[in-house]
């Protein structure tokens, strides 16, 4: 584990402990984990039409994946990039007992992506995306009956789909009990073993607000053992080349800041003239609490400039060089400040039809905020002709 780094949040008042970030993309190469490098990729479409515009996406898992399935009626051309340090709900008790980094989002993204062209392609989703139950002896059971092949979940995969699959499975039971931090002391402390809830909990706000995220390993040159991992090339060659970069709906400080705070993130950003939309929050979350739509700018803003970390690696690009446009859901919680905003640079604000969602509250409806992405992407399409 000597190369496993933790991502942790900076809180003017006191520290609290967090994880790493990933990357994931669209048209079929398999899954990768570079060693060091904080992203990975994967092709996950057939082969896109030329006409479709290119996207990439920094998010987190839960909020975005509502969406997805509407995306892919604007684009299959979607690169996904994705934190491994969001260690909540049941990813935190697999890097509890197994270690690693936590790649629950990666794999809910994965699924999200994944074939839907054959009955068997449906059986493997069905399978990949089940649950085990919550009580423990029930669990053990259910799981023993996956890995000898005798679960009905089973129906429908051929049988030399499911050896492969079995394979993996076997060796993810095998696994040893290797620890690393992550961050959801941040986002969804418990002090119990148990399912975390990823809704509007009842959880203390912070006692202030976030300063940064930076990554930590065992080692390192100050008394921090601050760390600066490499972003994967992919990563910066999309930045450099997609006709929209989108800072997704999610949690700000541990979803979206992870990846944003990597070296060459921000340099790249800021060279773009495309659109740089961010998807605001329709509600407060225990690490934006009393934010309006300018703190997130200025949040997603230090991030890219990484202004609290080494001064050596500190950036001065204006928030308009990083975001140029606003869709906010309709009667969200979080106040448009538009006179702030105007302030830095963002003039571009759309309201965007909203459904309410009894667990999280306000969030955008996925039809409205799809078609409200592509007529953004669309003008920036024309003019770019």
């Amino acid at each position: 584990m000597a190369d496993t780094y933790s991502l942790i949040g900076a809180f003017y008042s006191k520290p609290s402990p967090a994880l790493p970030p990933f990357f994931l993309k669209t048209p079929k190469l398999p899954l990768h984990f570079p060693s060091k490098s904080m992203a990975a990729h994967c092709h996950c479409s057939s082969n896109p039409r030329p006409s479709q515009p290119s996207l990439l996406v920094f998010s987190g898992g839960t909020a975005f994946n509502g969406v997805v399935e509407e995306l892919k009626k604007l684009t299959v051309r979607v690169a996904h990039v994705l934190p491994v340090s969001d260690d909540g709900g049941s990813t935190a008790e697999i890097v509890r007992v197994l270690g690693g980094p936590a790649v629950g989002d990666i794999r809910s993204r994965c699924l999200r992506l994944a074939d839907e062209s054959t009955s068997e392609a449906l059986a493997v989703r069905r399978l990949l995306g089940h649950r085990l139950p919550i009580n423990p002896q029930q669990a053990k059971s259910e799981w023993y009956k996956i890995l000898e092949g005798e679960h009905s979940l089973w129906e429908g995969v051929s049988k030399p789909y499911r050896e492969t699959i079995r394979a993996f499975l076997a060796y993810f039971q095998n696994e040893d009990g290797t620890i690393i931090r992550g961050q959801n002391e941040i986002s969804h402390p418990t002090n119990v073993i148990g399912p975390v809830d990823k809704g509007r909990s009842s959880v203390p706000a912070l006692p202030s607000r976030i300063k940064r995220v930076f990554y930590m390993s065992r080692e390192g040159t100050n008394s921090l053992h601050e760390v600066f991992p490499t972003v994967n090339q992919a990563v910066l060659d999309q930045l450099s080349n997609v006709d929209c970069i989108v800072y997704a709906m999610g949690s700000l400080f541990t979803s979206l800041c992870p990846s944003l705070v990597l070296l060459g993130i921000g340099e790249i950003i800021s060279s773009r003239s495309c659109p740089k939309v961010l998807l605001l929050n329709g509600s407060h979350d225990r690490e934006t609490s009393g934010f309006s739509a300018s703190s997130f700018v200025t949040a997603i803003t230090d991030a890219l400039n990484r202004t609290y970390g080494n001064s050596h690696n500190c950036l001065r690009n204006l928030p308009s060089q990083y975001i140029n446009t606003l869709l906010v859901p309709e009667d969200g919680e979080i106040p448009i400040d538009i006179q702030s905003l105007s302030s830095q640079g963002i003039f571009d604000v759309v309201i965007v039809n909203s459904i309410r969602d009894p667990k999280v509250g306000t969030i955008f409806d996925p039809v409205s905020l799809i078609n409200a992405l592509g007529n953004v992407v669309s003008r920036y399409m024309r003019t770019k002709d």
